[in-house]
């Protein structure tokens, strides 16, 4: 880097400084910046593919319930001994509480043929063949099947005309949506199953099918929306939505509009149409949603011959990922910036260090030029410009001795005089140069810090490094604290792997007693450097309980572990065993008599990333603790005593089929 002349050395060391501090900041604020969005928004994206998976279950469940209840009922002797003699006083009263009790909107009975017999809902309407594509798969095939058809709004008139005024849809003019002429919607999009039915010589004789209404009906969405987004709302709005869609056309929804009422009526966009409805694939992307930007994932809903007859949709806002990510970026700037004027005074500190005995230096060298033979400059250190000091004293040291016995040689002095002044010179460009050097390899380390090479690229090479190095030495010293702490890094990596990938538990049999005895005896001697006096009660007749047992110690570990860091001065620690009153569970408790929770925080202890330990803690033991006990079908519970200390109560099933 060129500077100019003019400038002293001290600005030139600094400015140096700063160009490669401002060049690293820069490079990894924007590195961050772009891994950070990254990381949100992809976040945000899985987990609503994830979401979509979920949805698709419920949605499934449905038919299978339907279906169930088709296929129970084929099977009764009495429907298939009324259908054969054909009875339709005793069909339409038994359909009629069945079509009530198992909450229907359908329940109808076909002949052999195909030709309805009696309609639960409209007694008035039989003897036509349903234009339905089930029950014609049904009526080939001779098997039960469910599935979600399009019902024209003649066939659901032929139902009830309160079913077809059930089924209707305004449409509402949405932006971005295909351009078509349809006001209104009259057919009508249903979960349906049918089964066939035989009488008892095995012979066919007709179908029992069923459904039940998507059209203007949001339970399933709404079933959705609570147990994947748990009601959530951000800045007053619901964080996840759920459609099901009629071709384009939103039939059931919880998204809302502009007025705050459900978004029935609106249409999907051109996009979304092209790629789910035409060509069959799902779609999974940021899309605006009636009023919103929305994380969103879509897929086809198709009938029991494969032909698409709708969409399933479920969204999440993307605002709070976007302000997350504003956030954290900020945060990210900032504690850049800090690091920008932190380093700053750093280099203009290092900078003043060493300019500052070369300034000795020059003056010193200033005074002797001008004939003060005397002078000497103060040696505060041993590195090269202490060296350089050094040899400066003895230098002037040895001309006020030699002056007086050689003022005759003056000529040959003065020539030796130029020559000592060369070498002085050159120790000096020497020094500065090896500072230069010296400076940059010390910032090349911190920029190296900053970014975090990755942690196993240390520690595998460091285990290299300390194996080449025989016997012991300083070196292979600071090598073993390197491994030691990156090792110690790479557990922290390892419990958040732990917390967001917890794999399922290998559950047998196992004596929860026998687990505690042994971790107790791994910890008999931290309890008593501790000075913690150990009660334990456990209960004989503790029958065997279905888990996994490494997971199961390892939330006893993290408990008793938390358990001796609450009582730094000592105490008591009580852990016992017993079955719930109901039989059902195994209870096990740690109780100490320790420092306790704040009541404001007790809430929060199973948070990830919450923990009351500063530094020294991760804030996921019990994070993962909770999971493995979720795993396991079971509870933890933290009570804070009323005199001091916490009881953590953790409740097992006792049959792996709770």
């Amino acid at each position: 880097m060129m500077f100019p002349k003019a400038l002293s050395l001290k600005t030139k060391l600094i400015l140096s400084f700063s160009s490669i501090i401002l060049l690293g900041v820069s490079l990894s604020a924007l590195a961050g910046i772009v891994l950070i969005g990254n990381t949100v928004i992809g976040q945000a994206q899985d987990k609503v593919r994830l979401d979509l998976n979920t949805a698709r279950e419920i949605y499934q469940q449905e038919g299978k319930m339907v279906n169930n209840t088709m296929y129970l009922l084929a099977q009764r002797y009495d429907l298939t001994d009324a259908v054969k003699r054909g009875n339709r006083r005793d069909l339409i009263r038994e359909l009629r509480k069945i079509k009530e009790k198992e909450q229907l909107d359908i329940l109808s009975v076909t002949d052999l043929k195909g030709r309805v017999i009696i309609r639960s809902r409209n007694q008035a309407s039989y003897g036509d063949k349903p234009y339905n594509e089930l029950i014609d798969w049904v009526l080939l095939n001779k098997l039960p099947a469910a599935a979600t058809e399009s019902i024209p709004a003649q066939e659901l008139e032929k139902e009830g005309a309160d079913l077809a005024r059930a089924a209707r849809v305004d449409m509402i003019p949405t932006p971005k949506a295909r351009k078509i002429k349809d006001t209104v919607e009259t057919s009508g999009l249903m979960i349906m199953a049918a089964s066939p039915l035989f009488d008892a010589r095995g012979q066919f004789i007709g179908i029992l099918y069923g459904g039940k209404l998507l059209n203007n009906n949001h339970q399933i969405v709404d079933k959705v929306k609570d147990i994947v987004y748990k009601g959530e709302k951000y800045k007053g709005k619901d964080i996840g939505t759920t459609t099901i869609f009629m071709n384009d056309l939103r039939i059931a929804t919880n998204v809302r509009g502009t007025a705050g009422a459900r978004a029935v009526g609106t249409r999907v966009s051109q996009e979304v149409y092209d790629q789910v409805l035409n060509r069959g694939l799902s779609w999974i992307g940021r899309a605006f949603v009636v009023n919103d930007w929305y994380r969103t994932a879509y897929e086809p809903i198709r009938n029991i011959n494969g032909k698409i007859v709708g969409i399933l949709y479920v969204g999440m806002l993307e605002a709070p990922y976007i302000d997350l990510r504003n956030r954290t970026l900020a945060l990210f700037l900032v504690i850049a910036g800090l690091t920008v004027v932190l380093l700053w005074f750093s280099a203009n500190y290092l900078a003043g260090r060493i300019v500052g005995p070369l300034k000795d230096l020059v003056l010193a060298n200033s005074q002797v030029a001008g004939g003060d033979l005397s002078v000497r400059v103060q040696i505060s250190s041993k590195d090269e410009i202490g060296q350089l000091s050094e040899s400066f004293n003895k230098m002037t040291a040895e001309l006020q001795r030699t002056t007086g016995e050689y003022r005759a040689l003056t000529l040959t002095l003065e020539q030796k005089i130029r020559d000592k002044t060369e070498e002085l010179k050159a120790a000096q460009d020497q020094l500065i140069q090896t500072e230069k050097l010296s400076s940059l390899g010390k910032m090349a380390a911190g920029i190296a810090h900053e970014i975090n090479n990755p942690l196993t690229s240390i520690l595998i090479n460091s285990h290299l490094m300390s194996e080449k190095i025989k016997g012991r030495s300083k070196t292979k010293e600071s090598l073993q604290l390197i491994i030691d702490e990156t090792s110690r890094c790479s557990s922290i990596v390892k419990r958040l792997l732990e917390f967001s990938r917890q794999s399922p538990p290998e559950k047998k049999p196992e004596d929860i007693n026998s687990l505690i005895l042994m971790l107790l005896k791994l910890f008999k001697n931290q309890l008593l450097f501790n000075r913690i006096d150990l009660k334990v009660n456990l209960d004989k007749r503790l029958p065997q309980v279905v888990v996994d047992a490494n997971k199961i110690k390892q939330v006893f570990t993290n408990i008793l572990v938390n358990a001796i860091d609450a009582m730094p001065q000592g105490g008591t620690l009580k852990v016992g065993t017993g079955v719930s009153s109901d039989l059902r569970f195994a209870e096990i408790f740690f109780q100490d008599n320790g420092i306790g929770i704040p009541k404001d925080i007790v809430n929060k202890v199973f948070d990830p990333f919450f923990t009351t330990k500063g530094i020294k803690g991760t804030g996921l033991g019990l994070a993962i603790s909770y999971g493995i006990i979720q795993q396991h079908n079971g509870a933890i519970e933290i009570i804070n005593q009323k005199t001091k200390g916490v009881r953590v109560l953790v409740r097992l099933p006792i049959s792996d089929n709770q």
